[in-house]
């Protein structure tokens, strides 16, 4: 077997990937080692509608869930404020139902020409004089090489392909937030907007989510860090208020310490999870994810037509996606050292400060007067930008 273009995992990063690489004229083949793209579900399914635009595709009633404005924030002692339209930076989206939108994206990446394995492992990289050129995949007992001129890893945060390839270390706990989530029906909750709490009780280290689905449905997750309880223990311990019952539950862990140092080697690039390509912060990863997949396929129909699959040449890759995300992300991870040192008290002041204020013309007086107040925010801020 032999193709242009291998893509090892048939997620989003992975369809994206070879939706471009096909639509760019390249064969292509994508691996997928579950029996079925989308399942199981691994994330909360928000996203904006920034994805859209870069996939170049219209949003089908077949995958959304819902509209989303914008977002309550509940702090430990109640208080909540609203932050919608530009208010710090919120982008509206929608809530997806990834086992169909994940099914539908691979489809169009098999209508552009992609070919697509299922049930299948990919156990090891082809690598010859120094460069990767295929890989070696497992398929109902049958071990068979595949040689391919550049392969693509988005086969996920564990990323066996990036650490064969020496591009990446094992995730430090510190930095990969435990999730558990439900999938939940009698959720009596805004149908436009997201519901975020904080608080060590809640989700210590993290935070807790409830995102609409329409018609009573609602995922209700959490990401915590650092804790000696699971994520599963305080889920469980949050939906204890409600009147409502689980029909799907997921646990897996989200990789927050941004991109790894290098995303690209002779014959390689990596997208997605795989690359760290998630948001710090709030563990975002669907948009992120397809801005690089798609550059990754784009690239990967320069260098075959220019018959240069050299580290040196793929190294466009990553000054590409990095040109466009980078400064975020590296903002993104000030934030979120920011918000590792935030108490409860914190956030509770915080809350009482915004609540029932326009948050695009809070005066600058009243927000001296409460930095006065709690002087140690300063001090934290100051400590993080430096």
């Amino acid at each position: 077997m032999r193709y242009d273009v291998v893509v090892v995992g048939g997620r989003v990063g992975g369809s994206t990937s070879s939706l471009f690489a096909s639509k760019g004229g390249l064969d292509v083949l994508m691996i997928e080692k579950r029996q079925e793209i989308g399942t199981p579900v691994q994330c909360a399914e928000a996203t904006s509608y920034k994805t859209f635009k870069t996939l170049e595709l219209k949003p089908s009633k077949k995958y959304l869930r819902a509209d989303i404005n914008g977002a309550d924030v509940h702090a430990p002692n109640g208080k909540n404020i609203r932050v919608e339209g530009s208010n710090f930076g919120f982008i509206q989206g929608c809530i997806l139902e990834r086992k169909i939108f994940d099914k539908e994206l691979a489809i169009e990446a098999a209508k552009a020409g992609t070919d697509i394995m299922v049930k299948t492992n990919v156990k090891d990289l082809i690598i010859k004089d120094g460069s990767v050129c295929g890989v070696v995949a497992k398929q109902f007992g049958k071990r068979f090489d595949i040689k391919a001129d550049i392969v693509i890893a988005a086969d996920g945060i564990e990323s066996a392909i990036a650490t064969r390839a020496g591009l990446k270390n094992p995730n430090q706990v510190e930095n990969i937030a435990s999730c558990a989530q439900y999938e939940m029906v009698g959720i009596d909750t805004d149908p436009n907007y997201m519901q975020v709490h904080f608080g060590e009780d809640v989700a210590p280290g993290g935070y807790l989510w409830i995102f609409p689905k329409g018609d009573g449905v609602a995922n209700v997750g959490l990401g915590i860090r650092n804790s000696k309880e699971t994520a599963y223990y305080y889920l469980n311990k949050f939906i204890e208020k409600f009147d409502a019952t689980p029909v799907e539950l997921n646990i897996g862990g989200v990789p927050l310490s941004g991109p790894i140092e290098k995303t690209f080697d002779s014959g390689l690039m990596v997208v997605g999870d795989a690359a760290g390509q998630v948001d710090p912060v709030n563990g975002e990863g669907i948009e992120n994810t397809v801005r690089c997949a798609r550059i990754a396929g784009e690239i990967a129909v320069e260098a075959i037509e220019k018959g240069d699959t050299s580290s040196k040449y793929l190294k466009k890759y990553e000054d590409l996606w990095r040109l466009k995300l980078e400064k975020k992300f590296k903002n993104s991870f000030k934030y979120r050292k920011l918000i590792d040192k935030l108490t409860d008290d914190d956030y509770n002041a915080l809350a009482e400060f915004l609540e029932d204020k326009d948050l695009e013309s809070i005066p600058k007086l009243s927000i001296l007067k409460f930095l006065k107040n709690h002087p140690h925010l300063i001090t934290l801020f100051v400590d993080i930008i430096r």
